[in-house]
């Protein structure tokens, strides 16, 4: 098969290099992984090179067996055996580790191949751990937040001691010790965190020579997608391992380096060519997703930057609708925008799909709120994955504690789930015993039992853990690993426990748990063993759970990197928000939100949505704030965009956000704020003042007297009856409001509903009692109603 036909000639150039390293410049859509499949499959098919030479390294599990099936499927379906070896980084070094990495155990304590990964949600018990074994709590530092510093500290390759050294202040000195003890936690129980995987696989191949260039023979070329955003760590690995050669090529954008914040280092692709001199540079700007027009306007944003090796993005494409922008009033009128827009471009394409994209999280719920006012359904992608959820990582945590008796975390977790009578007090004094003697949990369940350390209760409720567990360790060894969780369940009456709970949330979780048996079974067929099965739910990442399919999807810009959509609105372009306010006074940070605000727009294939808001509130409860709207809004050619702002919207159409504020407005107009009048003296004076005689009232209560006053009654002067033919002042009657005939209703009309109150007609579809109306009420909102249930009425 000729891998060369049907590429444009950047991309023939890309696939037939063979020798020496090459840096392959690829813009968003310019078709790359094209490009890195059929590079591998001429180098297999028509160089003769050995598939399993071959490493291709990228950074997601999905991106990695979508690439591994392209190939397979180029080479004819050639054995998976016969074929590169395509993974993650840390899938990668996993796989080192595992197979050669027992000289590791030199360096750093109780380190063996069999060691355990420890995900979020392990790292974040160990810490709280620690955080109570040293007094602390989370009025310290929130616990993700000191996570995230001793990883920035790790991928700076920097020690506890290291850390310590650069303390500036007694809070950086005390995480310090956290950031120690966190990591005599993991040596403990021989686990590893997802930076120590990238660390311990750079020191192996330093400190082993022997491994090094077992490994530097064994890969012949090398091939590293999103270049841009790798770490020092994945640098050096790089570089270890092509050591004997320099057949390395790097695909890569320097516009598309967003991840910064968690170690990613732009100097890697833009000093590629001073790191491999004579390499080869190819630019691949022909665009195969975009219109023009999108292209353009991210071009012209991007091209701001300094940071970058310079390229321009072109299509043959159409010229495409011009970048659709709106200033609304408020966060809330930006969100009814984008859902009133979805709607009306879904009613056109049913099948098309829409992703709105956002630079923080917590833009969604406004946006969330605005889509449901529309019955239309989405997905918001961020939420737990798969093997985050509780039951399955408790499942999970058995089989990583059955394997591995010296995992505290894993054991904390199991020890009474299901409920079998060892509370937190128990747990506690196991946690005391074992600190004292340094031992672990499991080691300190012998030593309760055999010295009687414990009540007899909680004893003989450890004492039956215990031989659960032996059991259970006896019978893995001869199951597979479906079969293994299978038992788990049953055993330890985890599914029993589901069960006997008929709510709707124990049935899905026992779905999950299917799902987790149905997953193992697959591993097993293809040969895995119950460890790899464990490597394999350590290392899926959130981007993984990405529904592609779905036709509305929310999720922020870095979610987005890698996917595209026919129609993007991206939300919130203001100053503080979009570009982010910690970028404000470095020019680095604010380069790479430059490079987001360009990630972000092309994804879009068919239109580009952009809104800010005038008034937006930021913080919890706080008023609005004025807002500026980004930066970014300015570097986009006006020639490019279409202003839909209420202001500029043309005669005769819908202008839904400024009917909204009209009906605020004569809320606010009929609404009393003048003084009230809440006594018999203020009533009086009210009618006095209007030169009418007050009505009859009941007396006014006397006030207390002074103990030792004598006290006097109450003297009521009788009032007249009214004449004949006069009326006692009273409330006037509520007026009858004439009921609307069935569809007698237009656009711009104002009706009372009996439990929304009043409202503005603000569109109607259809006629006679069948019409279906939009209506704003002050105070909930949109709601759409069918005129002959509605059960309106005229406001007069």
């Amino acid at each position: 098969m000729d891998f060369l036909s049907g590429l444009n000639p950047q991309q023939r150039e890309a696939v037939a290099h063979v020798e020496g390293p090459l840096l392959i410049l690829a813009g968003a859509g310019s078709g790359k992984t094209r490009v890195i499949t059929h590079r591998i499959a001429h180098l297999i098919d028509s160089e003769r090179v050995y598939g399993p030479s071959i490493l291709a390294v990228t950074f997601t599990n999905k991106a990695s067996g979508e690439m591994r099936d392209r190939v397979l499927k180029l080479l004819n379906h050639l054995p998976a055996s016969a074929g590169p070896m395509v993974a993650t980084f840390h899938s990668f070094c996993v796989r080192l580790l595992r197979r050669d990495g027992a000289t590791l155990g030199d360096l750093r304590r109780n380190f063996t191949t069999s060691f355990h990964i420890y995900d979020d949600d392990d790292q974040l018990a160990l810490l709280k751990q620690i955080y109570k074994k040293l007094g602390l709590d989370d009025k310290f530092m929130q616990h993700r937040a000191a996570l995230s510093r001793i990883s920035h500290a790790k991928n700076q390759k920097q020690t506890p001691a290291d850390f310590y050294k650069m303390s500036a202040d007694p809070k950086a000195s005390k995480l310090a010790v956290v950031f120690e003890h966190y990591q005599q936690g993991l040596e403990a129980a021989n686990a590893l965190d997802f930076d120590d995987l990238l660390l311990e696989a750079v020191r192996l191949l330093r400190y082993d020579t022997e491994v090094r260039q077992l490994w530097n023979r064994r890969l012949q070329f090398l091939m590293i997608d999103e270049y841009q955003d790798t770490n020092r760590s994945q640098y050096e690995l790089m570089r270890l391992l092509s050591e004997a050669h320099s057949n390395v090529a790097v695909v890569g954008d320097e516009d598309q380096s967003i991840y910064g914040w968690r170690g990613a280092d732009i100097r890697n692709i833009l000093d590629f060519e001073k790191d491999y001199p004579g390499a080869k540079v190819i630019r691949l700007e022909q665009n195969y997703r975009s219109t023009k027009a999108i292209l353009e306007a991210a071009s012209r944003v991007v091209e701001n930057n300094k940071a970058r090796k310079g390229k321009m993005l072109w299509t043959d494409g159409a010229d495409g609708d011009p970048i659709c922008y709106l200033e609304a009033a408020d966060g809330e009128q930006e969100a009814l925008f984008i859902a009133d827009t979805i709607e009306k471009i879904i009613r056109k394409e049913s099948d098309t799909r829409v992703a709105i994209l956002y630079r923080t999280n917590s833009q969604s719920r406004q946006i969330e709120e605005a889509l449901r006012r529309y019955m239309r359904k989405y997905v918001v992608v961020g939420g737990f994955s798969f093997y985050q959820r509780a039951e399955v990582k408790d499942a999970l945590s058995y089989v990583k504690f059955m394997m591995n008796p010296r995992d505290n975390i894993a054991m904390l977790r199991i020890l009474n789930v299901p409920a079998r009578g060892i509370g937190k007090t128990t747990s506690e004094q196991l946690e005391k015993i074992a600190a004292e003697r340094g031992e672990t949990l499991w080691e300190a369940i012998d030593t309760a039992e055999k010295e009687h350390l414990l009540g007899g209760r909680a004893e003989a409720a450890l004492a039956a853990f215990h031989r659960l567990i032996e059991e259970l360790r006896d019978a893995m060894t001869q199951q597979g690993p479906d079969e293994t969780i299978k038992q788990i369940l049953d055993r330890t009456g985890y599914r029993k426990m589901l069960e006997t709970d008929s709510t709707p949330e124990s049935e899905s979780k026992l779905g999950n748990l299917d799902e987790l048996v149905s997953a193992a079974a697959d591993a097993a067929e293809r040969g895995d063993t119950l460890q790899d099965f464990l490597d394999s739910a350590a290392l899926v990442a959130d981007s993984d759970d990405i529904e592609e399919a779905a036709q509305v999807s929310l999720l922020t810009m870095h979610n987005a990197k890698g996917l595209e959509f026919p129609y993007v609105f991206i939300a919130g372009m203001e100053e503080g928000l979009f570009p982010h306010s910690r970028s404000r006074d470095n020019d680095d940070q604010l380069e790479e939100e430059r490079r987001l605000c360009y990630v972000g727009m092309t994804r879009a294939m068919k239109r580009l949505y952009l809104s800010s808001a005038r008034m937006r509130r930021k913080y919890g409860g706080s008023p609005p704030e004025p807002c500026q709207p980004s930066r970014f809004l300015e570097e986009v050619p006006r020639s490019l965009m279409e202003d839909l702002s209420p202001q500029r919207q043309p005669a005769g159409s819908i202008d839904l956000y400024g009917e909204r504020a009209s009906v605020r407005e004569v809320a606010r107009r009929n609404t009393y704020t003048g003084k009230t009048y809440n006594s018999l003296d203020h009533i009086s004076q009210f009618f006095a003042d209007r030169g009418v005689r007050p009505p009859a009232m009941a007396p006014q209560p006397a006030a207390p007297k002074p103990a030792g006053e004598p006290v006097s009654r109450a003297v009521v002067t009788p009032q007249p009856k009214p004449a004949q033919g006069q009326f006692a002042m009273r409330p006037p009657a509520a007026p009858v409001k004439p009921a609307l005939k069935k569809g007698g209703v237009r656009a711009g009309m104002t009706i009372v509903h009996p439990k929304y109150g009043r409202g503005t007609v603000l569109r109607k579809e259809g006629e006679g009692e069948d019409a279906k109306l939009t209506v704003s009420f002050p105070g909930h909102g949109l709601k759409k109603l069918i005129a002959k249930f509605a059960g309106l009425t005229a406001d007069d």
